[in-house]
């Protein structure tokens, strides 16, 4: 068999188009069928593809808890989350059996509103005045009902100091309307469906829970400070402040820095993107999105934060 010369060989190697690296795949965790991450989802992994050459999305159907543990256990990539449940999995807290270590933010997306309604002539005025009081809240379980338990503790109390009523939205507002129950609490966005039906019937007062933060980010760092703007409800004249979480994106802290940094800022570059398929995402920044919910941030999504002026805690 003949032999080339040695700069043929050169030649060939020198010249030669260099074959297109193979796609790298990344498993995105939404959420159930017929809630918003599953289309958010969609959105992401379209704008990542775009931003990351060579990427592919699979998108999996989750939930928020489902969602850290798969990334803990190399199951997913990154994923949808909501902070108060992704810090838990970090400190090992139940429902996880050990500490998440896997586990960076990479943004916060929008909030969820935990609300605490009486009845405008109640006089209650404080989360102190329901000791003894009638409460109706979700199923055990839900956030909304562990959020209430939470708030109990953090003044002194218990749910054996309340006549607690576990029930769905509808079954709550039924109870407040007439009377049987004297407060309701939930978790979710605004405005609430359930509280404007039970502000058609009856005049209410959404509580401001702002002293009781400090005592709720004691129980999990997850917790801040969010605002429900004057006239959300019925007759609310001004501005109340409750206790909020977020929905954000988690990633394995293991992903390619680089890779993270463009997948960060595409959610700050594409906002109206975003807000077409969810309107909570309409006013989202990325000072927002840089928000401290008690969980380090990917080294990739600290660089895109720094760029812009932020500085966050990052693994």
């Amino acid at each position: 068999m003949s032999r080339l010369p040695t700069y043929l060989f050169f030649l060939a190697a020198t010249t030669m188009p260099s074959l297109p690296a193979m796609a790298a795949e990344m498993r995105l965790m939404t959420g159930p069928q017929g809630g918003v991450w599953v289309p958010l989802g969609g959105q992401l992994k379209d704008l990542w593809e775009k931003a990351v050459p060579g990427l592919s999305v699979q998108s999996l159907p989750g939930a928020g808890i489902a969602n850290v543990r798969a990334i803990e256990e190399n199951k997913a990539e990154v994923g949808f989350g909501n902070s108060i449940s992704t810090v838990d999995g970090l400190a090992g807290n139940a429902p996880f059996p050990k500490k998440h270590e896997n586990i960076c933010n990479v943004a916060s997306l929008y909030p969820q509103y935990f609300q605490m309604l009486v009845p405008a002539d109640s006089g209650i005025k404080t989360v102190k005045d329901l000791k003894g009081k009638a409460i109706t809240t979700q199923p055990r379980g839900n956030t909304g009902e562990l959020i209430t338990g939470q708030l109990l503790k953090v003044h002194g109390m218990s749910y054996s100091d309340v006549k607690i009523s576990f029930v769905s939205y509808t079954d709550s507002v039924e109870q407040v309307k007439d009377g049987h129950a004297q407060a309701f609490s939930l978790g979710t966005a605004i405005p609430s469906g359930a509280v404007m039906d039970l502000a058609s019937a009856r005049d209410i007062k959404l509580l401001d829970l702002s002293a009781d933060l400090d005592g709720m980010r004691k129980l999990n760092p997850g917790y801040t400070l969010v605002t429900v703007p004057k006239g959300t409800y019925p007759k609310q004249g001004e501005d109340v402040k409750v206790i909020g979480y977020a929905t954000h994106i988690v990633a394995s802290c293991k992903l390619p820095a680089d890779q993270v940094y463009a997948m960060t800022k595409a959610i700050a570059d594409n906002v109206p993107a975003l807000a077409a398929t969810s309107k909570a995402l309409s006013d989202l920044t990325p000072k927002l999105m840089a928000e401290d919910v008690g969980v380090p941030f990917h080294p990739g999504a600290a660089r895109f934060y720094k760029e812009k002026g932020i500085t966050v805690a990052s693994k």
